[in-house]
């Protein structure tokens, strides 16, 4: 009997526990993360207009809030716990680790780390990090099949990790746009030149030009950055807002049913995807985030309107059944 006990006891530790090797890559991205920012001070040199060291401190930011993430939510499942402990190790070994250190190694040696093809070992970093890149994706899918099929009692919640999860596998996408050769470059390799560089980050104008501060998003051409940022993030956002919806009901009562915080999640999931569709529009034609024609502003508008206007209507459907509850039969 008593050794039952201490079978559940341990199980029941190791379901809410978080996902080790997860956890471990997000504390070393931290560690990452410092190093590169001391060395954005101590390392003058620089590729395409910015310090060598910056891509590593957005890319270990980035991957950091990335593992947690997923650390978090594997801790939350009840179901094919060993499988998603494997996928989770999978992403770390094959998608974390390889393409982080790619681009270390690269930052390193003073060059680019994307789309470089300047020379044979740089062009190999490149199809690592490619090959990184593939894999990533696809066990993120994968974790995001074994997280949508487990039994939650938050129903925002239950909603809100699918969500995130395929809002952030778009962003992920947006990255392969990136790695298709320029107008200029497919004509290039058309002509049987051979290019040191395939692939950009802008669109209608070559990469390295003027930046914003710190994400060196262009600031005179469309960038696709912006999208495959946002967009991946949505794994972070979406549950965040589960969550603070919940916390927020204990003082809004027009909050307390789940089914009112489950559409609120579906409403803001929605405009989060299509903001991150918008801004892949917006970086396609060429234009910077920053200055916005009067087409992606009315776009941008019409966007808001709806998502305030559901957010509207499901808040006054809700305080309409709780007016209904409370009146006397």
């Amino acid at each position: 009997m008593v050794a039952l006990l201490e079978r559940r006891e341990q199980q029941k530790t190791t379901t809410t526990g978080w996902h080790g090797p997860l956890t471990y890559g997000a504390a070393a991205m931290a560690v990452l993360a410092v190093v590169s920012g001391i060395g954005l001070l101590a390392d003058g040199r620089t590729v395409m207009g910015e310090g060598v060291w910056l891509k590593p401190l957005k890319f270990a930011a980035s991957f950091g809030l990335y593992a947690v993430t997923l650390a978090w939510m594997i801790a939350q499942v009840g179901r094919w716990r060993r499988t998603l402990w494997w996928l989770g190790t999978v992403t770390v070994a094959g998608f974390m680790t390889p393409e982080i250190g790619a681009i270390v190694f690269q930052a390193v040696r003073g060059v680019r780390s994307h789309f470089n093809f300047s020379t044979p070992l740089d062009e190999t970093v490149f199809m690592v990090m490619g090959g990184a890149a593939y894999l990533g994706w696809l066990m993120t899918f994968a974790l995001g099949v074994f997280l949508v099929l487990q039994r939650r009692v938050d129903r925002a919640m239950a909603w809100a990790v699918p969500l995130g999860l395929i809002v952030s596998l778009a962003g992920m996408s947006v990255g392969y746009l990136m790695t298709a050769p320029t107008a200029g470059q497919a004509q290039a390799l058309a002509d049987g030149l051979d290019l040191a560089t395939i692939g950009a980050h802008s669109v209608g104008a070559p990469d390295g030009g003027a930046g914003m501060p710190i994400t060196g998003w262009a600031t005179g051409a469309g960038d696709l950055r912006v999208a495959h940022f946002v967009g991946l993030h949505a794994l972070q956002v979406l549950p965040l807002v589960a969550i603070g919806l919940r916390l927020l009901a204990r003082r809004w009562p027009v909050l307390v049913g789940a089914a009112t915080r489950s559409a609120l999640v579906i409403v803001v999931a929605s405009g989060y995807a299509g903001l991150t569709g918008l801004l892949v529009w917006q970086a396609q034609r060429g234009q910077a985030l920053v200055h916005p024609d009067g087409t992606t502003l009315l776009a941008a508008a019409g966007l808001a309107a709806l998502v305030a206007t559901g957010i509207g209507l499901v808040l006054m459907v809700s305080a309409r059944r709780a007016r209904t509850a409370r009146s006397p039969r």
